[in-house]
Parts: C-alpha cells; structure tokens; sequence
C-alpha cells in the first residue's frame, strides 16, 4: 500500500475505507453526468490512496472503469442524436495504436513516476477546464464551425492522446473535446459524445495492454464500475439545475489540490526524473 495519504484517510475513517471509497465512485459518476466529462480523473487517486490498490493496479482498473462509465455515457449521447461514428472509429483507431504502447511502455515506469505524470496531467486538465469555463461566462456563441485540419495532424493528435490514456491511465476527454472541435471540425455536442465512444475504445485497448502484468482486484473493480454508472444518472438529472460553467470551476480546483497533493507525496521522484533528463541531455562540445 501506499503511505502518506492513504494512512491520513485510514486515520479519520480505519473501518470504513471501502465504504468511503466506493461512495466516492458513485461521486465520479455524477461529475461525469454532470459535467459530460473530467470526473474520471479522480478514479486513480481514489484506488491508490484510499482504497490502497498499488498505482500499476489503479492505473490498469481505472482504464476499465473509465473505459465503461464513458461506454454507457455514450450510449446516451447516441440516443440524443450526438455521436458521430465515423468520426469516432476513425479517431478511435488512431489513437488505440498510441494507447496500446503506452501500456506497454508503463511496464517500464516504477509506479510512482506514472502518479508523478498522473498529476501533471491533472494540472494540465485543471488549466483546459479553467479556460473553457471561462469561455462559456465571456465569450458568446457565433454559430461558426471550426474548419477541419489536415490529416497527418489529425492522426499525431490522436496518437499522442492516446498514448497519454495508455501511460498514466486518464480518459483524455479534455484532451479529445478540443481535437475533435478544432481539428475534426466536430460541432460542440458531437465531440462531447464522440469524445465518450473514443475513451471507451482507448480505455479498453489499454487495460488489455496491462492484463498479464498486473493483479486486477475483479471484486472491487465491477463494484467500483457499478457505483460510478449509478452515479451518471444522478448527476445528468442534477445538471438541469446547476450553471456548467461554475462546475468546471470548481472542479478544476479539485484538481490542483488533488495534482499538488499527489506531486508532494511523490516529491522524491522529481529529483530522480531530473537527474535522468540531466543524462539524456546533449553535452556541449568542448571548444577546440
């Protein structure tokens, strides 16, 4: 198990870790319903420090848990007529390539590295949900739909998303939202559903790149999935009544807390990282 933040959570509740971590699931799935998105973000932290799974076991249960909720959010995007499948199975293919060697290549990582790049990508999502919540408050809608990019461009995006999804075990929506609007050319309510059917594909091609070389914890990987589907509902019927806007700014809060907090409990690693980029770095020649 992991020490530091786990313990503090095993002080305030010994006898009802499960119980608190398996309410905070259904929590990840009413964010997801109220936010068409993000949510998924939280499962990582909540398996290793409450929960005590090891990060390898939570990056590789959470792709399965995040692979489903989006699975079935996007099921209902479909039915409101706001998922372009051709779109995502051309995306999708794209990308599962990169998820599958990000996979492969976490194998590599010590653990605590990938919470590390885990946290990065926190705060990288905190920034892109600040901007976007901002945008929704200032900027009104023109009605203009962005131009689609070359292919070529495309194709690096998807494949760098999702090798993200495979190393560090996010979903990647608010990476894909922005790739799919920008440089798909999708309308805003498309790319948000079609968005869901690519995680899925990506979630699941990349827990089938973890399954061999990590122990998965079946049990409470169906129950945690079960909880967060659950909580989708809750959070679609609370989103009628909630400003999106403020959501995303508060969530986006979260996660910097949530990014500081892991980057301090893993404050060992950094230097250790720097060191090796140090290595890796070109020497200047010496003058002649």
């Amino acid at each position: 198990m992991i020490p530091g933040l786990h313990e503090a959570f095993a002080l305030l509740v010994p006898p009802a870790m499960p119980l608190v971590g398996f309410a905070l699931a259904a929590l990840i799935g009413v964010s997801l319903g109220l936010l068409g998105g993000g949510g998924s973000i939280l499962t990582v932290p909540i398996l290793v420090y409450v929960l005590g799974f090891e990060p390898k076991e939570s990056i590789a249960m959470g792709l399965a848990i995040v692979g489903t909720t989006s699975l079935f959010g996007a099921i209902g995007h479909w039915r409101a007529g706001n998922l372009q499948f051709r779109a995502a199975l051309v995306f999708g293919a794209m990308a599962m390539g990169g998820t599958f060697l990000g996979a492969r290549l976490s194998v590599l990582l010590p653990g605590s590295v990938q919470l590390v790049l885990f946290a990065t990508v926190m705060l990288v999502a905190a920034v892109f949900m600040e901007r976007n919540a901002r945008r929704e408050l200032t900027t009104p809608a023109t009605g203009r739909e962005p131009r689609a990019a070359s292919f070529p461009l495309v194709a690096a995006s998807a494949l760098g998303v999702g090798a993200l999804t495979g190393l560090v075990g996010v979903g990647g929506g608010f990476l894909i939202v922005p790739v799919l609007v920008l440089r798909v050319g999708l309308p805003m309510k498309q790319a948000v559903g079609t968005s869901l059917l690519v995680i899925a594909f990506n979630s699941f091609v990349g827990f089938a790149g973890y399954l061999g070389h990590v122990n998965v914890a079946w049990g409470a990987l169906t129950l945690f999935t079960g909880l967060a589907i659950a909580g989708t509902f809750g959070g679609t019927w609370l989103s009628r009544f909630i400003s999106q806007a403020t959501l995303k700014r508060a969530f986006a809060g979260l996660l910097v807390v949530m990014g500081v907090l892991i980057l301090y409990e893993n404050r060992r690693t950094l230097p250790s990282l720097g060191r090796a980029a140090a290595m890796e770095s070109p020497r200047p020649a010496r003058p002649g």
